[in-house]
């Protein structure tokens, strides 16, 4: 089994758009409106901003929480600062000898998104 769409909330198709565009550093893939909806590929998982979705969470993977909030600087409210987690000893939930550092920043439809990356200790 694998995931296949995570849908967010977006009240605004053409902000949202523009806000995960430039958090992914990649445009759209498809764009349906009406009914209200916009799709990116995450590596092979949907990627959904849908008007009529409920608020969500959603973890994204990105090379460097630091240099990704710099990009966001003045586009996204940051919820919480980049800190570290936890080190993964093993490999069951992130890649032995990394730490995993999180961030936390809220989307231009107000949903939090967690920022994830992972770097050798």
């Amino acid at each position: 089994m694998r995931l296949v769409q995570v849908a967010l909330r977006a009240t605004d198709l053409d902000r949202a758009a523009e806000f995960y565009a430039l958090l992914l550093e990649s445009a759209p893939v498809a764009r349906f409106d009406p009914p209200g909806l916009v799709f990116f590929d995450l590596d092979g998982t949907r990627l959904l901003l849908d008007r009529a979705a409920p608020s969500s969470l959603v973890y994204l993977q990105v090379e460097n929480v630091h240099d990704t909030l710099e990009r966001l600087d003045g586009v996204a409210e940051v919820v919480s600062r980049p800190h570290v987690i936890f080190t993964h000893e093993d490999d069951s939930l992130g890649p032995e000898g990394h730490e995993e550092w999180q961030a936390f920043v809220r989307d231009s439809e107000r949903n939090t998104v967690g920022l994830v990356a992972f770097q050798r200790r």
